[in-house]
This record gives C-alpha cells, structure tokens and sequence, in this order.
C-alpha cells in the first residue's frame, strides 16, 4: 500500500476521532461559547491539527452537527431493522427520543441561534417525517396498523416533528425534544394500530 494512501487513511481517522470528541463537546455544552482554540484546547490537540475537520470554526461546527445527526440516524435504523412489523414505527420514534436524550440545552439553544447547523437539524427532520410516512405505509400494507392514509399521517407528523425542531412545542408544552418524541410516539401508535377504536370515517 502506497505511504500517501496510508497517510490518507491515517488523517481520516484522525478527523474522525476529533469529529467524535468534538460531538461529545457539543452536545454537553453547546458550541456558540468556543473559539477554534478553546476546542483544540478541550480537545487536546493543535489548531492545525482541529482543522482537519474543516477549515474554519463555523464549517467545524456544521461538519460536528451533520456527523451527529448521520450517526444517530445509522444508530437509529440499525434498531429499526432489528424490530418486528408491528413494532417498526413505535421502535423508529422511540430511538430518535433516544438520540435525543443526551442534548443539551445549550446545543439547541445554540442550533436555533445559528443559521447553517439549525438547516442540518432541519433537513434530518425532513428525512425523519418522510421516513415515518414509509413506516406508515409499511405497517399498513403487512396488515399491523390500521388502513389509514400514510401520507396524511406523514404530513401530520411532520408537522410535529417541524414544531418540535423549530421549539414551537417546548413553547407549548414544556417538552424538551426527547420527550416530545416520545409523547408522539404514544399518539401515533395508540392510534394506528388494529386495537386502536376505529373511526367513524374509516
């Protein structure tokens, strides 16, 4: 194997090792408060070394925040494709409430507050609606939730999961997100599935 491609392995480790410290930092205390180097500092390592991640402290901070949430979501539909039918869509919410249990305060009052790593929390929860309506439609065509329309309930829940993200329902409600993931996996399932009352549109 040629040393430059050993080298390359080597500094992708590397980043991945900060990527992985750097998450940690983050989702404990938030991100707003550090300089590059007061994270080079925590991190133990040089600023040249942090900038392996990216090359300035706000791509540092998105790159931390988009590897969070890609991580999570391979933690997440690693459970999912553990579970049964009928249990695949109460599994999915649960384990995103899961995700979210370990988030600060800060991390989200800092993720509101800037722009570029709130539009990744955005798009993942974009990609976590469209992927409750497929679970939806899933459950429903194997028969273990009740014939409903999935994408209305997609749309639905999106909704949700959009109020949650943007903090329209801690507002409301008090929930953090864990919590209010968790509250919405109790709604949809108490409705969705065949023990459910059956409505009178049905």
């Amino acid at each position: 194997m040629p040393a430059l491609q050993r080298l390359s392995e080597k500094t992708r480790a590397r980043r991945e090792e900060l990527l992985d410290g750097l998450r940690r930092l983050f989702l404990a205390e938030g991100f707003a408060r550090f300089s590059v180097s007061d994270m080079a500092e925590r991190l133990r390592c040089s600023k040249s070394t942090l900038y392996l991640v990216a090359p300035s402290k706000e791509q540092i901070v998105v790159a931390a925040v988009r590897s969070y949430f890609k991580r999570a979501a391979e933690r997440i539909e690693a459970r999912v494709a553990e579970a049964p039918p009928e249990k695949r869509l109460v599994v999915y919410l649960e384990a995103v409430a899961a995700e979210l249990e370990p988030v600060s305060e800060q991390f989200y009052a800092d993720l509101a507050a800037f722009a570029p790593a709130n539009e990744v929390y955005q798009e993942n929860t974009l990609v976590a609606a469209r992927r409750v309506q497929e679970l939806v439609a899933e459950g429903v065509a194997a028969g273990v939730l009740r014939p409903v329309n999935a994408a209305f309930v997609g749309a639905a829940v999106a909704r949700v999961m959009t109020g949650i993200q943007d903090g329209t329902i801690k507002e409301a409600t008090g929930l953090d997100d864990a919590e209010a993931y968790r509250h919405l996996a109790d709604l949809v399932m108490a409705s969705l599935t065949r023990e459910a009352t059956e409505s009178p549109l049905a």
